[in-house]
């Protein structure tokens, strides 16, 4: 299983809104085409965290469904809540995934 973190910025107040749009989503097919297994979604202050859990890659698991009009819905839906982290350098969904820097398990 793979992770995957999307950091961005989020309407003050907005959680339940956006918390409702996933809901949708995730009662769709969408998660199952990009092989999402689970998903979290944070907030401190105005920036928000999505964690997601999926088969394969994360990256390749959004740029899989990136066309495809059930993501686009959710995205254009979302435009009205999260907004990117750095609007500067945002120019796809990829620039807003974290980079993971250190991982643990403990021992089997």
């Amino acid at each position: 299983m793979k992770r995957g973190l999307i950091v961005a910025k989020i309407k003050p107040g907005s959680e339940q809104e956006v918390a409702q749009l996933f809901e949708e989503s995730d009662r769709s097919e969408l998660p199952r085409l990009a092989g999402v297994r689970h998903r979290s979604l944070f907030v401190l202050d105005d920036v928000y965290v999505h964690y997601v859990e999926t088969d394969d890659d994360f990256a390749e698991a959004v740029d899989a469904v990136r066309e495809h009009p059930l993501f686009k819905e959710i995205s254009a839906r979302l435009d009205a809540f999260i907004t990117p982290y750095d609007p500067e350098t945002w120019r796809s969904p990829k620039d807003a995934q974290a980079r993971e820097f250190y991982s643990w398990d403990p021992p089997e």
